[in-house]
């Protein structure tokens, strides 16, 4: 019996190996939860800004209002949304750096590496795609599609990544692409899903992942 717990546990530990190997295991789950409470903070503040400029433009589709003003509040709005996505995604990318770096560290593998690499590309690819196609979108005033867009790819980006890392990151991508196709064919509720996909989700994710991976090892 002892020789076969022994050779059990070899087994295990070139599998252990083996997987680190291959992917990228040190992802923490607390990077989720810090970007989902990012984009939900974000989102926050985007209603405010939504609710603060139809509130104060509501006389824009009035005969007192001219198109001029009409068109100023818009591009106003469009910028202030813009400002606020971008330090969203700076906020949640920063944050999740941090957790992960910690993790690295106290496990002593390396933060870089051709695993590393690889999942990075992997991950950059629908992204970049995706970030085309939202500007494009932009361009041609298809700003309905902006969250759909970015719900699909990102969602992309995380199956295509969980080749690369843990696997349950692909639940999570999936979540994000069934969120943005129902975005899809319901418009209102862009920030509504986009606020579930990478806010609440996010954090459910990240707590799993606490639990199941670093909370036995704390």
């Amino acid at each position: 019996m002892t020789s076969q717990h022994q050779s059990l546990d070899t087994l295990q530990d070139i599998k252990r190996m083996m997987e680190r190997s291959s992917r990228f295991i040190s992802l923490s789950g607390w990077s989720g939860v810090s970007a989902g409470i990012c984009a939900l903070v974000g989102a926050w503040l985007a209603n405010n800004e939504l609710q603060r400029m139809f509130g104060r433009g509501s006389q824009i589709d009035d005969y007192s209002a001219s198109r001029g003003e009409a068109l100023l509040t818009n591009i106003t709005l469009f910028n202030h949304l813009i400002i606020i996505a971008v330090c969203t995604f700076v906020a949640a990318l920063i944050s999740s750096f941090f957790f992960t770096w910690l993790r690295t560290r106290k496990h002593g593998v390396p933060l870089w590496d051709r695993t590393v690499q690889r999942l990075v590309v992997n991950t950059a690819l629908p992204v970049i795609v995706g970030g085309i196609v939202i500007l494009r979108c932009l361009q041609l005033g298809y700003y309905e599609m902006i969250a759909p867009g970015c719900l699909i790819f990102y969602g992309l980006a995380l199956v295509n990544a969980s080749k690369y890392t843990l696997g349950e990151i692909r639940y999570l991508g999936f979540g994000q692409l069934i969120l943005g196709v129902i975005n899809l064919w319901d418009e209102g509720s862009g920030l509504l899903l986009w606020t579930i996909g990478f806010g609440v989700l996010h954090i459910v994710y990240g707590l799993i992942m606490w639990w199941k991976h670093e909370r036995v090892s704390q």
